[in-house]
C-alpha cells in the first residue's frame, strides 16, 4: 500500500512539473513574440517615435485636425486646437536612448498583446471542461478587440486632450511649460494602457456572471456605486481636468450598461437551458 501510494505521489508529482514546463514554454514564447515586436519598434525609430509616440504632441495629429474641421463646420473657434505651448526636452544623458527602449518595449507589449493572450488561454482552457470551453469560445478575439479599441481611445481621443489641456494649463504667464520627455512618454502610456485594460470589462463582467458570481439584477442594483467607483479610477489614470475624467468615464459606464446585457443574456440562456433538461 505504501509503495503504492508512493508511486501516485510521483505520477502527480510529474504532473505537476509537465504544467510548470508547458507555462515555462508559454512564458517564453510570449516574451520572444514581446522581444521580436520590441526590436522592430525600435529599429523602426522615425516611424514609431517620430510619428506615432510624438504625435500627439504636434498639432497636425489627426485628432487636432479633426477638432479643427468640426470646429469650422459648427462654427465653434474654441474647439480648433491649433496650439501646443510646450517643448519636449531630455534633462538627463541617457534620456532619449532610454525613452527609446521604454516605449519601444511599450508598444511590442500592445502589438503582441493578441499573441501573449492566446498563449495564457491555451494554457488555461484543457484545464476547463467542455462546456466551459465552448461557453468561453472567441475569447481571444473580444478580449484582443476590446483591448485595441481602448488603447485606440486612448491614443486619438484622450491623450491629446490631456495633452492639450496640460500644455495650456498655466500659474502664471511668466511660467513656461518645458516638459520631459520621460514625464510625456509616462502620460502617454498610462493612458493607452489603462484605457486598453478599463475597455475589458465587459468580458469581465462576463466570465462572473458565467460563473454565477453576479447577475443583472446586482449589476443594476449596484448601478451608483459602479457609477462612483468609475468616477474615481478615472479621476485616478487622467490628469487632473474634468473633460478626460468624463472621456473616459463615458465609455467605461457605456461598456458596464452592456455588462448588464450580457448578464440578462446569460440568464435567459440558462433559464431555456434549465427548461429543456426539466
Amino acid at each position: 500500500m505504501a509503495l503504492d501510494q508512493y508511486r501516485e505521489e510521483e505520477e502527480e508529482g510529474m504532473s505537476f512539473l509537465d504544467h510548470l514546463e508547458q507555462l515555462r514554454w508559454h512564458l517564453l514564447r510570449s516574451i520572444a513574440a514581446v522581444m521580436i515586436f520590441s526590436v522592430l519598434a525600435f529599429l523602426a525609430k522615425n516611424l514609431v517615435f517620430g510619428k506615432v509616440i510624438l504625435g500627439p504632441s504636434r498639432v497636425d495629429f489627426f485628432t487636432y485636425r479633426m477638432f479643427c474641421k468640426l470646429s469650422a463646420y459648427f462654427d465653434l473657434p474654441a474647439l480648433c486646437i491649433d496650439e501646443l505651448p510646450f517643448i519636449l526636452q531630455s534633462r538627463q544623458m541617457t534620456g532619449q536612448f532610454s525613452m527609446h527602449m521604454t516605449s519601444s518595449l511599450v508598444v511590442g507589449v500592445i502589438v503582441a498583446f493578441p499573441y501573449v493572450f492566446w498563449e495564457v488561454w491555451r494554457f488555461i482552457s484543457p484545464g476547463l471542461y467542455d462546456q466551459e470551453r465552448k461557453a468561453a469560445s472567441g475569447a481571444v478575439f473580444f478580449v484582443s478587440l476590446l483591448f485595441f479599441m481602448g488603447a485606440a481611445f486612448g491614443y486619438f481621443l484622450l491623450a491629446p486632450l490631456s495633452i492639450n489641456f496640460l500644455s495650456n494649463y498655466r500659474l502664471d504667464m511668466s511660467i513656461s511649460n518645458e516638459f520631459d520627455i520621460t514625464s510625456y512618454i509616462s502620460t502617454l502610456s498610462m493612458l493607452v494602457l489603462a484605457s486598453a485594460v478599463m475597455f475589458q470589462l465587459p468580458v469581465v463582467i462576463y466570465f462572473l456572471s458565467r460563473s454565477g458570481l453576479v447577475n443583472s439584477a446586482m449589476l443594476k442594483a449596484y448601478r451608483r456605486h459602479a457609477i462612483v467607483t468609475i468616477l474615481v479610477l478615472s479621476a485616478v489614470i487622467t490628469p487632473p481636468d474634468v473633460i478626460s475624467q468624463i472621456l473616459i468615464a463615458m465609455p467605461i459606464l457605456v461598456l458596464y450598461e452592456t455588462g448588464i446585457i450580457i448578464a440578462k443574456r446569460l440568464e435567459r440562456k440558462r433559464r431555456k437551458e434549465t427548461l429543456e433538461e426539466n
